[in-house]
């Protein structure tokens, strides 16, 4: 299934706000944490990860994996441990908007 619009970005806030990790990482947690319903197209997450980075939500470092190969690692930056709360905030809002439409 695919992801949401928009939520993309909320999804990899939130699994960088539990450690740094490289893109793959972040990728197969989503689809872990998820039961698979969900994965990302490595495509929209570069797009993603760029994004972020120059909005200042997260950075990142060139880093050797658990593999011994190279990876970009990103981790939250302040900046975007703020962006997280409140796009969680925004998001807990919507979906119990829709959970009442849909009990209506």
């Amino acid at each position: 299934m695919d992801i949401l619009q928009g939520t993309l970005d909320l999804l990899i806030l939130k699994t960088l706000s539990l450690e740094p990790m490289h893109g793959f990482g972040v990728a197969r947690r989503i689809g872990q944490v998820s039961q698979d319903l969900f994965r990302v197209n490595p495509g929209s997450l570069l797009l993603a990860f760029r994004r972020l980075e120059r909005d200042g939500m997260i950075d990142a470092e060139w880093r050797e994996t658990e593999n011994s190969r190279r990876a970009k690692y990103y981790r939250l930056t302040p900046k975007g441990k703020k962006q997280l709360q409140a796009e969680a905030r925004d998001w807990n809002l919507r979906s119990a908007a829709i959970a009442r439409l849909l009990e209506a």
